[in-house]
C-alpha cells in the first residue's frame, strides 16, 4: 500500500467519522434520555476537569471487563512507587466501565473512551493532557492513535495480544497497520506468537517485548489475613472446604454427584460452597438444592450467624477471590459445559490449585500456563472431576505438589507486572523531569 493510498484511506475514515459525530450531536439531547447508558457527551469527548496540577497524569485505556482487571494490576504497582502520579481510564464498554467505578480507587477518574473521530478525540486530548496514553490489548484506533502522536504524548502497547485470525485481518491493511503501530515508544505483549504478529503487522521488531499477561498477575498487598477471615466466617472444624466458582445454568446438577461422593468417601465430611457466576441466579440453584433434598446457608448469614449446613451458597458481591483463597479445593466454573470457562488464574494467585471441565477455550492462554506448571487439573467431565477430588484427598501430596505449583506460577507472574511498571517509568520519566 503506497503512502498516498494510506492517506486517502485514513482520509475517508475521518471524513466518515465526523459525519457521525455531528449526526450524533445533534441527537444528543434526545439519546441521552432515552438511551443514558450510552454516556453519549463522553463518548463526543465531552470530558471535563479531568486534568488538574498534577505531576504525572497518565491515560489508560481498557475496553471492558478483562483489560480493567490488567489496568487494575497495574494502577496498584505504579502507586506503590510513584504516589504523586494520577490515572485516567476509559472504556469502551458500559460494563468496563462500571467494573472499573467498582474496582478501581475513588481517585481514578473513569470514563467512557471518545468515539474514534477527530472531533471527539481531539476535545478529549485537550481535556485531558496526558503525559503517557497506555493501550491495553488490541483497542488500535486509527485516529486515536494518530492525533496522541501529533500532540507529542508517548504511547505504550502494554499487554498486547493478537489473534490469528485478527493478524489475518490486520494485514489485509498491513501499511495502515505500520503507520498506526509505529507511534509507540514500545510494545510489551503477552507471548511470543504475540509478538510475531507484530512483527509481520510491521512494528519494530526493537521495541516490542514479550512480558506475559498482566490480567493473570496478583495485585500488590492484597490482605494478608483474608484466608482466616474467610475460614473463620465457614469454620470448617476440620471439614474439607469445596468451592465451585462461577457456575452456570446446568453445572450445579453435574456438581451434585461430585459433593454426594465427596460426602460419602471423607471420613471428616465436607462443605460445599457454590458460588453461581450471576446472583440472579441464586433462585435457580436454590431449587436446584432442594429438589435434592439438600439445606443450606447463604454466605450473608454466615457473617452473622454461625454455619450450621454443609452447603453455602454465595449470595454477595466481591467474596468470591478471598473464598479461593480459604478454600481446600476449587472448580472453576463454565467449564462442566460449553460456556468457554471462566478466569482459572484467581485460584492460583491465592497459591491454591485448581479443577476445571474441558471447556475452556475462552482462558486458553490460561489453561496452557497451569497445565504447564502443574498447578491444575482439567477433567472430562463430572464423574472425572468426582474421582480425581477423592484420589487427591486420600492422597494428599500430591495436592500438595500442585499447591507449590500454584504458589511458583503466581511468583513467576509478579515479574509480568514488574516488566510493564518498567516499561512505564522508563518512558514517564524519559518525557517529563519535573517532579
Amino acid at each position: 500500500m503506497t503512502r498516498q493510498e494510506k492517506s486517502l484511506l485514513y482520509g475517508l475514515y475521518s471524513i466518515l467519522g465526523s459525519i457521525v459525530h455531528v449526526l450524533l450531536a445533534s441527537l444528543a439531547p434526545l439519546l441521552d434520555r432515552v438511551r443514558p447508558e450510552w454516556k453519549l457527551r463522553q463518548r463526543l469527548g465531552g470530558f471535563c476537569g479531568i486534568r488538574k496540577k498534577h505531576n504525572r497524569l497518565i491515560w489508560i485505556h481498557a475496553a471492558s471487563v478483562g483489560e480493567v482487571q490488567a489496568a487494575r494490576v497495574l494502577i496498584t504497582a505504579l502507586r506503590a512507587t510513584h504516589t504523586s502520579w494520577h490515572f485516567f481510564l476509559t472504556t469502551t464498554t458500559a460494563q468496563g466501565r462500571a467494573v472499573a467505578d467498582a474496582s478501581l480507587p475513588e481517585d481514578v477518574c473513569c470514563r467512557m473512551a471518545p468515539l474514534d473521530t477527530p472531533i471527539a478525540v481531539d476535545r478529549a486530548l485537550r481535556a485531558v493532557r496526558p503525559d503517557l496514553y497506555i493501550c491495553l490489548e488490541t483497542e488500535l484506533w486509527p485516529v486515536m492513535l494518530c492525533r496522541a502522536c501529533r500532540a507529542g504524548i508517548p504511547m505504550l502497547l502494554l499487554n498486547g495480544r493478537m489473534s490469528e485470525r485478527s493478524c489475518r485481518h490486520y494485514m489485509l491493511v498491513r501499511g495502515i497497520m505500520a503507520a498506526m503501530l509505529s507511534g509507540f515508544a514500545a510494545l510489551a505483549v503477552i507471548s511470543e506468537r504475540d509478538a510475531a504478529c507484530y512483527r509481520k503487522l510491521g512494528a519494530d521488531h526493537r521495541r516490542i517485548k514479550v512480558c506475559g499477561n498482566m490480567k493473570y498477575a496478583p495485585l500488590p498487598h492484597e490482605g494478608q489475613n483474608v484466608r482466616q477471615q474467610y475460614r473463620h466466617m465457614l469454620r470448617p472444624a476440620g471439614k474439607k472446604v469445596f468451592i465451585c466458582g462461577s457456575t452456570r445454568t446446568g453445572e450445579e446438577q453435574l456438581l451434585l454427584p461430585v459433593f454426594k461422593r465427596l460426602q460419602n468417601e471423607l471420613d471428616h465430611g465436607v462443605i460445599w460452597v457454590i458460588a453461581p457466576r450471576h446472583l440472579e441466579r441464586q433462585a435457580e440453584v436454590e431449587a436446584v438444592l432442594d429438589r435434592a433434598g439438600l439445606s443450606f446457608d447463604l454466605l450473608s448469614r454466615c457473617r452473622t450467624e454461625i454455619r450450621t449446613e454443609d452447603v453455602v451458597v454465595v449470595d454477595t458481591l466481591g467474596d468470591l477471590a478471598g473464598l479461593y483463597g480459604a478454600c481446600d479445593y476449587i472448580f472453576c466454573g463454565g467449564s462442566l459445559i460449553n460456556k468457554g470457562g471462566h478466569n482459572i488464574m484467581e485460584p492460583i494467585l491465592r497459591q491454591r490449585p485448581v479443577y476445571f471441565g474441558p471447556y475452556m477455550q475462552d482462558f486458553q492462554d490460561a489453561v496452557d500456563l497451569v497445565l504447564a506448571a502443574g498447578a491444575g487439573f482439567q477433567v472430562a467431565d463430572n464423574e472425572e472431576l468426582a474421582a480425581l477430588l477423592c484420589r487427591h484427598c486420600q492422597t494428599p501430596v500430591l495436592h500438595t505438589k500442585a499447591e507449590h505449583a500454584a504458589a511458583g506460577l503466581a511468583a513467576v507472574q509478579l515479574c509480568v507486572v514488574q516488566c510493564q511498571t518498567a516499561m512505564v517509568e522508563q518512558l514517564v520519566m524519559a518525557n517529563r523531569n519535573d517532579d
